[in-house]
């Protein structure tokens, strides 16, 4: 799992694209453009690439690779054409696509070197498209088979990043930035996929707090782990009565990077059901097949500050992962059971597979404690938001219009979708219980929303925004464009939301 064997070596070259001696290099095209490929210039392959326009066999539409061998006036051996979309449409979210397309179709079989030709609109001003493209090749060598007996995907040795245009003297260094940030940012979104597509025995909570510790502590990040004794000392209640119904204890992960002193402190809280059974309220088999991806929020959270480390961004971060199984063992929780929180409230449990809020009740009440200056937390944790919003749209609420309008900028920025939906306080009236302080789930309408407030009731005034990510977290599909398996949602959203906001 991303250990120094699965890290491509990526260096910025200033020859010109035609006189790369590699035996790939990665053409980006426009859609309907009347350019040639970047850096192909006046070329025998620039001709040959008119020709395929014209005949309708080449469009330049998001994600299409074209392979050509021995490409006419190229040093290159083959050259793999890759559509960028219409220019007036190509942002970071398309260049992200357009990298992933690109690497995953040649990482099939171990390649020393491959080169990348970025094409002048990026390079002109150097910008987040750049570390897109970066982050969607890097992201693209790395594929689901963590257990495959021969490996499906393979990093590329070194890939070469080389200017359409050779002179980039007065615009190197924000060049090579952007190639590191999109570097480091890409394995960071491998870093969350790999936890997510980890099979569930290998990641119970205590191999999983043992993990997150150590790729903290490898970008110097300060990790403290809890135990099971120091979970009850703190009273997290709520994610007590979620682990006890099953035989491996709990865990909870604290992550401190600070990059800014001794100043105020932004709080990330992720969810880490490493495997949902949906406890007696047991889920069907189908829809337990990929519930390993229920700890997507806590992967995301860790991955997302190692990288703000690397990066060294000027935040103060302190992130927070309750990880539990949520299973169906003779301690299990049961229906009418009544938790008490760490703040005290107390809670009718009417389902146990709305465990998820339960969970975080816990960390957001003690996150809360600590006063941070916002609070973000994300969480794979209704299904109301997938029927909502679909496979590929995270739900976002929250009781900050500033915070939330903050997060929706970075999703721009970054190609992520999220959608922001009301958190009135009407809904309020359906977590009433008639034995506890609130019982854990509402009526039939509105699931996505009832969760929202319920977990409203456990960050005081703090500002605080809340990303229900059940439907981006996982994909079932694979295609050009993307794998089956964990997507590493996000990452690239909370590193954009760190690098802008400060404490």
């Amino acid at each position: 799992m991303l250990d120094g064997s699965d890290l491509m070596k990526i260096r910025l070259l200033r020859d010109r694209p035609t006189q790369i001696l590699s035996p790939w290099v990665i053409l980006p095209v426009f859609e309907n453009s009347p350019n040639p490929p970047a850096g192909a210039g006046d070329t025998g392959l620039a001709t040959l690439v008119g020709r395929l326009r014209d005949r309708k066999e080449l469009t330049g539409s998001l994600g299409e690779l074209t392979a050509i061998h021995e490409p006419a006036g190229f040093a290159a051996a083959s050259a793999l054409l890759v559509g960028l979309g219409p220019l007036e449409k190509w942002d970071a979210g398309a260049a992200f696509t357009a990298g992933f397309a690109a690497s995953k179709r040649l990482a099939g079989q171990p390649r020393d070197e491959v080169a990348l030709i970025l094409p002048a609109v990026a390079t002109d001003f150097p910008d987040e498209r750049i570390s897109a493209l970066i982050e969607g090749i890097t992201a693209g060598t790395r594929g689901p088979g963590l257990r495959k007996s021969e490996p499906g995907r393979y990093a590329f040795g070194t890939l070469n990043v080389v200017p359409e245009e050779g002179e980039v003297a007065g615009r190197l260094e924000a060049l090579e930035s952007q190639i590191r940030r999109g570097e480091i940012v890409g394995q960071a979104v491998n870093l969350a996929r790999d936890l997510v597509n980890t099979p569930p025995a290998d990641k119970r909570p205590e191999a999983l707090a043992a993990r997150i510790r150590e790729v903290a502590q490898e970008a110097e990040v300060s990790a403290e782990v809890w135990d099971l004794a120091r979970i009850r000392s703190e009273r997290f209640g709520g994610l007590l009565g979620v682990a006890a119904g099953s035989s491996h204890a709990p865990a909870v992960v604290i992550l401190e990077y600070r990059g800014a002193g001794e100043g105020p402190h932004i709080a990330l809280v992720g969810k880490g059901v490493t495997f949902d059974s949906g406890g007696l309220s047991l889920k069907p088999s189908a829809s337990m097949e990929d519930m390993k991806c229920d700890m997507t929020g806590a992967a995301v959270v860790a991955a997302s500050v190692r990288a703000a480390a690397l990066l060294k961004l000027p935040v103060n971060v302190t992130a927070y992962m309750a990880l539990c199984e949520n299973m169906t063992g003779g301690e299990a929780m049961k229906l009418g059971d009544v938790l008490t929180m760490r703040n005290g409230k107390t809670v009718e449990v009417l389902n146990t597979d709305a465990e998820g809020r339960l969970i975080l009740a816990d960390v957001l009440s003690y996150a809360s404690e600590r006063s941070p200056s916002r609070i973000i937390d994300l969480a794979t944790l209704t299904g109301a938001c997938m029927v909502a919003l679909g496979l590929k749209v995270a739900g976002l609420l929250g009781n900050d219009d500033r915070l939330r309008d903050e997060i929706l900028a970075a999703c721009s920025a970054t190609g992520e979708r999220a959608w922001q939906l009301p958190l009135d306080e009407d809904v309020r009236e359906a977590l009433k219980s008639n034995v506890a302080d609130l019982k854990n789930v509402g009526g039939k309408w509105g699931g996505a929303i009832t969760a929202a407030k319920f977990l409203e009731q456990f960050v005081g005034d703090i500002p605080w925004a809340h990303l229900d990510i059940a439907g981006p977290a996982w994909s079932d599909s694979d295609s050009v464009t993307r794998d089956a398996g964990g997507t590493g949602c996000f990452v690239q959203t909370l590193v954009k939301f760190l690098e802008g906001s400060g404490s």
